[in-house]
């Protein structure tokens, strides 16, 4: 997985850029997370309302849906893999930790879904995963298995949430988005 390049194309945003009310959401994220105000947050709250409508959405896919978070945080660590994103796979494995993800699980995760280890319904959602980024679609076989395990309103929402890291994905590659650092301890 490649670093993001030094120079971000739009860097993060100040109190004056983001406004008091982002700003503030950011440097909760941020406590959240274990970093400071996510680099990636404060990019993109200097679009104050996209921002704000995004972070409603984002939240609704995670930690606001209804699949399990364990499964939430296994998509969105292979999305960033396969698509070489560090700043989403970095941020990501510190909130799968909380989620019940291993450090095995992650190794396991770049090698992919046909690694020994996963859940038939795990394995059923990292090919579909895999399948989305790589085809933009699902093969039949791929939708039976999944539909076998999950319920019509998962599969959905799998499909939104794949989808939507990969555009966050691009967006964060596009933009040249900083790692952020996580908070010193005290």
């Amino acid at each position: 997985m490649t670093a993001a390049p030094d120079a971000p194309r739009v860097a993060p945003g100040g109190v004056r850029d983001v406004g008091p009310l982002n700003w503030l959401i950011c440097a909760v994220s941020g406590r959240v997370a274990g970093t400071g105000p996510p680099n990636l947050f404060l990019t993109l709250a200097r679009q104050r309302g996209l921002f704000r409508g995004w972070l409603w959405f984002g939240g609704r896919l995670m930690p606001g849906g209804r699949l399990k978070r364990r499964e939430t945080e296994l998509v969105i660590l292979r999305v960033a893999h396969l698509r070489d994103c560090r700043y989403e796979f970095d941020h990501h494995v510190r909130l799968a930790r909380r989620a019940g993800v291993r450090s095995a699980d992650v190794e396991r995760l770049e090698e992919g879904p046909d690694a020994d280890g996963w859940t038939p319904r795990e394995h059923a959602i990292l090919t579909a995963a895999d399948e989305l980024h790589h085809r933009q679609d699902l093969s039949d076989e791929t939708w039976a298995r999944l539909r076998a395990r999950l319920t019509e309103a998962e599969c959905v929402e799998l499909c939104m949430l794949a989808g939507h890291y990969e555009m966050l994905a691009t967006v964060i590659t596009a933009l040249r988005v900083r790692p952020d650092r996580p908070r010193p301890r005290r």
